[in-house]
């Protein structure tokens, strides 16, 4: 199973290619039990866009790096897969050989079959009857069954002489074709199960398939459609090495981007300690000013007791100088007593 962009040759002028699909579908290799043949399967939505028998001398052919393509003689057209990459394109090449291989070892099967089964009753009919079977009437074809005709009234061509039982043996080939009727009918029923679960099964694949298809064909569609095209492989080669050169730029830009966030990070970082040390520095300085409340309140009780201690020795001083004054007061009295005495002395 493999995603691609389907197209077919255009079956007017058998050059341009068709597109199927408006975005990448589901292409897978099948293996048809009833018929025994090898089918490659796609999808879109409940519409088959490639429903092609593999045979023996279908080839597949890489026409560039994502694009291959196959023709299919039975279906009247051609195939082209554009893959998003060359090894899915590579890996889809080489199982489409491991089918093609399996595809003519069962038709060689299929042929050593029909030779031992047609073998006896040619022998039974003296040799001259030829046997209906042929590997379209036991396999089919890719568009309908082919119901196996009975010939009845076929008489042999041998001599009068020779006992053969013509009638004996035409109701024998006509058993055995009714068993293989019945048997093609079974394996007929089978196969439209297997459709409608194949069918069935659609839904289931486009639910788990649709995110996947959503983003790739934003990114795919353009690219693949430019290189499907031959005619704009050099339209293409522009646009892939402008893709390129955008792609380029931008992981140069996105690098400088993750630089510029480093550099804001390692930011982010230093301002953080900063922040640390601002805190610190702050509960600090709160307890600095907490300390200097306490100081001050030491410094005015200290103000307050220096006033009160100097008022103290105001009142001291002017104590003291009345002091003073009353001794001088008392003093000259004593001199100017001395001196009254000392007349008083003199006189007497």
């Amino acid at each position: 199973i493999t995603r691609a962009h389907v197209f077919q040759i255009d079956p007017n002028t058998k050059k341009n290619w068709v597109p199927t699909s408006k975005h990448a579908v589901t292409v897978s290799y099948f293996y048809d039990s009833t018929r025994n043949v090898y089918r490659i399967i796609s999808l879109d939505g409940s519409k088959a866009i490639i429903n092609s028998t593999i045979t023996p001398n279908m080839t597949f052919t890489k026409t560039s790096q994502k694009f291959g393509q196959w023709a299919d003689s039975r279906a009247n057209t051609v195939y082209g897969l554009g893959f998003s990459s060359e090894h899915h394109l590579s890996k889809f090449a080489e199982k489409f050989q491991e089918f093609k291989e399996a595809a003519r070892l069962a038709k060689e099967k299929s042929q050593e079959k029909m030779e031992l089964t047609s073998t006896p009753s040619q022998e039974s009919a003296g040799g001259d009857i030829q046997s209906p079977l042929t590997p379209e009437s036991i396999n089919g074809t890719d568009d309908e069954r082919a119901t196996p005709e009975v010939t009845q009234n076929s008489e042999p061509r041998a001599e009068p002489t020779q006992n053969a039982l013509p009638f004996t043996h035409s109701s024998t080939i006509s058993k055995h074709w009714e068993a293989e009727l019945a048997t093609l009918k079974g394996n007929n029923a089978k196969l439209t199960a297997a459709l409608l679960e194949s069918t069935a099964n659609v839904k289931q694949w486009k639910q788990q398939l649709a995110a996947y298809q959503e983003e790739a064909e934003r990114l795919h569609k353009r690219v693949t459609e430019l290189e499907c095209v031959s005619s704009q492989a050099n339209a293409v080669h522009t646009h892939k090495t402008e893709l390129n050169q955008t792609i380029q730029e931008l992981e140069s830009t996105l690098k400088k981007k993750e630089e510029e966030i480093e550099g804001l990070k390692q930011e982010i970082n230093n301002a953080r300690e900063l922040q640390a040390q601002r805190d610190s520095l702050t509960q600090k300085l709160q307890e600095v000013e907490i300390r200097n409340k306490d100081l001050e309140g030491q410094l005015s009780d200290l103000e307050q007791r220096l006033e009160k201690s100097q008022n103290e020795q105001e009142a001291f001083r002017n104590n003291l100088k009345t002091l003073l004054e009353i001794l001088d007061g008392k003093i000259f009295e004593l001199t100017e007593l001395r001196d009254n005495l000392a007349k008083l002395i003199e006189c007497s």
